[in-house]
């Protein structure tokens, strides 16, 4: 009995920590562009041009949040055995990245546990790159992990920093609640090959 309940545990928090999320592309600056005259043209170029703007790759206005489904793939699959294991993770994001502006995205994560297990699972180190229906992108890197277990589920954090892209040395956190998609008995035999929940990405200026 304790050895499932365990398996349960461990299994949701590698899938948490390494299930997804993201981040999205700044809101669109108008950097004065609406006023008349030459200065509002230029006031307007220079956001554009200076990472500030829609396409830029560092000022993201108030932030950016995502969210939606993911699901994260253990290579190999999660046993009773502590092992080097990969973890991937694709989540489809709605992101808001301005008042009133949401963007479709796509966050991938990459990553690896040194010591994984049904039982235990050493905070792993991942990467998740943001892709926007705009064209920009985000790159995150995760380094540090909480999780707590609440009725069954088990809700895990990462945070981090966007190391280049959209919001480049903004932080980065990312919530995950997810359940194994397996039953955890699967520990015994084969191993948990994967699990799915639903990812909150935050970045903050």
């Amino acid at each position: 009995m304790s050895g499932t309940r365990g398996a349960a545990i461990a299994i949701g928090s590698l899938a948490l920590l390494c299930t997804s999320v993201l981040c999205a592309p700044a809101g669109q600056a108008d950097g004065g562009g609406r006023g008349s005259g030459k200065s509002g043209h230029a006031s307007a170029h220079a956001a554009r041009t200076d990472g500030r703007g829609a396409h830029g790759t560092g000022g993201i206005g108030n932030g950016i949040l995502c969210t939606g489904p993911s699901e994260s793939a253990y290579d190999p699959p999660l046993t009773l055995r502590p092992r080097n294991t990969r973890v991937h993770t694709v989540a489809r994001y709605a992101c808001t990245v301005a008042p009133g502006r949401t963007l479709p995205a796509t966050g991938t994560l990459d990553g690896v546990s040194p010591e994984a297990s049904c039982l235990s699972v050493a905070t792993p180190r991942i990467t998740e790159t943001v892709r926007y229906a705009d064209g920009t992108r985000s790159v995150i890197g995760y380094r540090n992990g909480t999780s707590v277990r609440v009725a069954g589920v088990l809700t895990v954090r990462l945070t981090g920093e966007v190391t280049s892209g959209r919001g480049a040395g903004s932080r980065a956190e990312r919530d995950v609640q997810a359940l194994p998609g397996q039953p955890p008995t699967q520990c015994l035999s084969e191993g948990l090959r994967g699990s799915t929940g639903g990812a909150q990405l935050e970045i903050r200026p």
